[in-house]
């Protein structure tokens, strides 16, 4: 028999309580009630951040929160270390974490990280192994990958891709390349893969492709191919659950979602629309919604904040709105599909 008498049990890192063997029983002179339902809606996890982004005339250093499985405005988090737009982000179940994009002038390699579960502003991790924007990554909860993007003028894609090990901090490390060099790219994972569409490769005249490649996020080396869009695009964003992974708006201007089984190969199929077209958006995920917020619906800028359901098919309905109107943010959440 077990018998305890304490009020809290946690592990030394408080993310969780022991493992008890053998009958249990309680006495007590109130009621227990077990929590029901899938975890993503009972708290503790569930929670999705925007950050960074760019309002004219300046980049952005906002960190914005929202709780998915609700609908409502978004709030305030804190601060990135630096104000920046086109950051790779990703996180785990535990942290967040940006990494590069362009802060004025120039385009850097600084990664940061949060807390997901508290407010506050951003510490630094580390730096990655080359300095880029509009790349992208995706993680599960061990490891994050993150790469593509443009080095500097005159704004040629790379096709390199870095890892970082999330729960400890210090500089990236090379993972390996992508299929073609490219920039603005979506991005999206599963516990076991990180999938990455569209973008453009050139300078000009500013050509986009509609390939989707893949990496397996426990190896090292390089991405290979997965299929295709239905349309050659660039500024799209990602989302996922563990099974199925979502493509949602893009520039030439789309308000299209489309899906993928990201267990298997194979090209991208209609899912249905977001509320408004939207590109340079920013996109999270838990299990079960999508989340798109921000972007440039043909050339103004957008608070509104679309949702999803994941394992359906048909048309994004309103969230809530942002705390403000910005383009070239990036976004990540505690329960997207590569934490399971």
């Amino acid at each position: 028999m077990s018998e305890i008498k304490v009020n809290n049990i946690q592990s030394l890192s408080g993310t969780n309580g022991p493992v008890i063997s053998g009958t249990v029983e309680m006495n007590s002179t109130g009621a227990m009630s077990l929590p029901r339902g899938d975890t993503t809606y009972r708290g503790g996890r569930g929670r999705g951040l925007f950050m960074g982004g760019y309002v004219s005339p300046a980049q952005l250093n906002t960190i914005d929160y929202i709780t998915i499985a609700t609908l409502g405005n978004a709030k305030d988090f804190g601060d990135l270390t630096q104000v920046r737009s086109q950051a790779a982000s990703f996180a785990s179940s535990t942290r967040g974490l940006a990494a590069g994009g362009y802060s004025a002038p120039t385009y850097v390699n600084t990664i940061d990280y949060v807390t997901i579960s508290s407010t506050g502003n951003a510490f630094d991790f580390g730096d990655m192994t080359f300095v880029h924007g509009g790349g992208i990554g995706g993680s599960n909860d061990t490891r994050g990958v993150f790469g593509g993007g443009t080095p500097a003028s005159p704004y040629a894609g790379t096709d390199k891709l870095d890892y970082v090990n999330i729960a400890s901090k210090g500089n990236a490390s090379s993972f390996g390349s992508l299929t073609l060099a490219r920039r603005n790219i979506a991005a999206f994972s599963s516990t076991t893969r990180v999938l990455f569409g569209g973008g453009t490769p050139g300078v000009s005249p500013n050509p986009t492709v509609n390939i989707i490649d893949y990496v397996t996020i426990s190896t090292i080396g390089n991405a290979e191919d997965f299929g295709d869009l239905s349309a050659t695009k660039r500024l799209m964003a990602g989302c996922s659950s563990n099974i199925r992974g979502l493509f949602g708006g893009g520039n030439p201007n789309t308000n299209v979602i489309e899906y993928v089984t990201i267990a298997s190969l194979g090209d991208s199929i209609d899912f249905g629309d977001l509320t408004i077209t939207r590109f340079e958006t920013a996109s999270l995920s838990s299990n079960v919604r999508g989340i798109w917020s921000g972007g440039s619906p043909s050339g103004t800028t957008a608070t509104t904040i679309d949702y999803v359901t994941i394992a359906s098919t048909g048309n994004a309905a309103d969230f809530g709105d942002s705390t403000d109107s910005r383009v070239a943010l990036f976004g990540c959440s505690d329960s997207h599909g590569g934490l399971g």
